[in-house]
């Protein structure tokens, strides 16, 4: 039996899953590291071949981003402002080579803690379609991911697209990381924000914070409060207390919980002053 596999098709792909169970992999770039041999084991499922799982479509619903879509893709795509801060993490994964390599599906599916690109995709409410053998389903990002490296893929599922519903296309966002060095760093705390303004106030608004929990989480309770307050001296109403209290700061080699639980504070109101500035 052959022990590396690079489809054409999406069914033939999911065909080979559903007989071998292979690793399923893309860019490789979360997956070669996280191996401790030379080659990786067992049957491989490269899915980079498949016609239509890559690039960034608009659709009557939204947008469409394909599962093997890459962060170098997304930079260079024509996007609303709303996306702006998906870019900008975006920018941030890595260097410009793991950018060309690393796939917006595999970010996912690694279901890191300190992953780039799921606070962005939180604040533009994204889902995740999973297609299986049986047809495809649908679950919203906070659903899918469930903990450290633990997301509800099916083993007989892929991760076709990212979603993200034209309500949530308006506005615009900002997303800011901290690290201990200023490059190719895995993240301490970061956020991501999306508003849209009306008549100098908010009407809607999106709060993601990443690296401060086993899974990145929106601060529901803050964003339901700043409906409808001025733009002008927003970040003044965010406090420390009340966005620590929407978070499970972890604590490792990095930072301490209390540490990340401030960092995050300080960063959404730099995320809120900063669009605040832009016209």
């Amino acid at each position: 039996m052959p022990s590396y596999y690079r489809p054409a098709t999406l069914t033939d792909a999911l065909g080979v899953l559903a007989e071998t169970g292979a690793v399923i992999a893309a860019g490789c770039t979360d997956l070669f590291p996280s191996t401790d041999r030379q080659e990786l084991a067992g049957p491989v499922l490269d899915i980079t071949a498949i016609t239509g799982l890559r690039g960034v479509s608009r659709t009557d619903a939204g947008w469409r981003i394909g599962a093997t879509t890459t962060w170098s893709d997304l930079l260079a795509a024509e996007l609303p402002p709303a996306f702006t801060m998906l870019k900008e993490s975006a920018a941030e994964v890595g260097s410009v080579q793991i950018q060309n390599a690393g796939t917006v599906a595999g970010n996912l599916c690694n279901a890191s803690p300190a992953a780039d690109g799921v606070p962005p995709l939180l604040a533009l409410d994204a889902e995740v379609e999973l297609t299986g053998a049986n047809g495809a389903r649908r679950l919203p990002l906070a659903r899918f991911l469930t903990g450290v490296r633990q997301t509800q893929r099916r083993t007989d599922e892929l991760l076709t697209a990212v979603l993200v519903p034209e309500a949530a296309t308006r506005g615009s966002s900002r997303f800011l990381k901290l690290g201990a060095r200023k490059y190719l760093v895995i993240s301490i705390a970061m956020v991501a924000v999306r508003q849209h303004v009306v008549d100098g106030a908010i009407e809607d608004i999106a709060l993601a914070v990443g690296s401060c929990s086993a899974v990145a989480v929106r601060l529901r309770d803050l964003e339901r409060r700043l409906i409808g307050c001025p733009v002008d001296g927003l970040s003044d109403l965010v406090t420390d207390a009340e966005a620590a209290s929407c978070l499970s700061p972890i604590s490792d080699i990095r930072a301490d919980g209390p540490y990340r639980a401030g960092a995050a504070s300080e960063l959404l109101r730099r995320a809120l002053d900063d669009l605040g500035d832009r016209p």
